[in-house]
């Protein structure tokens, strides 16, 4: 339990609250300009999620951070992980140590837990690694399309309608990892909210397979694999015939060990990093992404 500030309230596991969920929404939305509130129409946050927060007299959500269950497939094994995401503080109340006491709270709580690594995105790496976590290097694997795929019937999917998020859901909850290197063994609230947020992501169902190919169209002819959600993971071959696509290239945003296909991996240079707090042997041994459905 973090120590007493006055004017404030600690408050922790509150997602059953309306009230409390909206002020931090309210929270995010002014640090992030994102309207978390989005997932209720989703199919709501994410059930296992358990914030930590401190709230001041007028129900204000002034600092925050959440822990939810990302249970991962690391080097072919199962790894019992959890993310952090949702971590803001109102600027009225920054450097105070706000902050600093709902990360120990959220900690303590993955260490209580059992878990065996707790995952976060972030563009200061250096806050967290005070706090043992380590960058994780990711990449994009670029190179020329496959040829002579097999051909099968496709349907786009509309991220606005109910039976297709349904869908959605079904698959997700059902999904075989992406990749055996690193990938979410179930992230369905986040795919959901990252693909609302996307005006210009497809997704279009391969019917044969029962599997969801999310993917945009990339610069100068490129096509951008983003993910592939399904009980199988056809091969990319496949999936451009069916999608009736001939690119110039191919990027794919995650390690690409199930798709028949080998493109060259080439370093992430962008502003966010991926960072695990484990045991210093627990890393991915070979390149690998985490998709951007399921960034958090």
């Amino acid at each position: 339990m973090p120590a007493d500030w006055p004017g404030l309230v600690f408050r922790s596991d509150y997602l059953g609250d309306t009230a409390v969920w909206r002020a931090l929404a309210d929270l995010l939305e002014e640090t992030f300009g994102i309207d978390i509130t989005a997932l209720d129409r989703l199919g709501g946050p994410d059930p296992t999620s358990v914030p930590f927060a401190w709230f001041d007299a007028a129900g204000t959500c002034i600092a925050n951070i959440s822990v939810f269950s990302l249970p991962l497939v690391m080097n072919s094994t199962f790894v019992r992980a959890a993310g952090l995401q949702s971590g803001a503080v109102q600027p009225s109340h920054r450097g105070q140590g706000l902050f600093r006491d709902v990360m120990e709270a959220a900690l303590a709580h993955c260490d209580a837990e059992g878990f065996e690594a707790v995952a976060l995105l972030t563009d200061k790496p250096d806050l967290y690694a005070r706090l043992g976590f380590r960058t994780l290097e990711q990449h994009r694997f670029v190179g020329t399309a496959p040829v002579g795929g097999r051909v099968s019937p496709v349907r786009r999917l509309d991220i606005g309608s109910e039976a297709d998020i349904a869908l959605l859901s079904r698959l997700l909850d059902g999904r075989r990892p992406v990749s055996d290197r690193f990938a979410p063994l179930r992230q369905r609230e986040m795919f959901l909210f990252n693909a609302s947020l996307m005006p210009d992501l497809r997704l279009d169902l391969m019917e044969e397979h029962d599997a969801v190919i999310a993917w945009q169209a990339g610069e100068d002819g490129g096509y951008e694999l983003l993910d592939i959600v399904g009980a199988g993971i056809p091969a990319l071959a496949d999936v451009l015939a069916s999608l009736r696509v001939a690119p110039s290239r191919v990027t794919v945003h995650f390690a690409p060990d199930h798709l028949g296909w080998d493109g060259e991996a080439v370093a992430d240079e962008g502003d966010m990093v991926l960072m695990l707090r484990a045991a210093p042997n627990l890393r991915p041994d070979e390149p690998f992404a985490l998709s951007p459905m399921a960034e958090f």
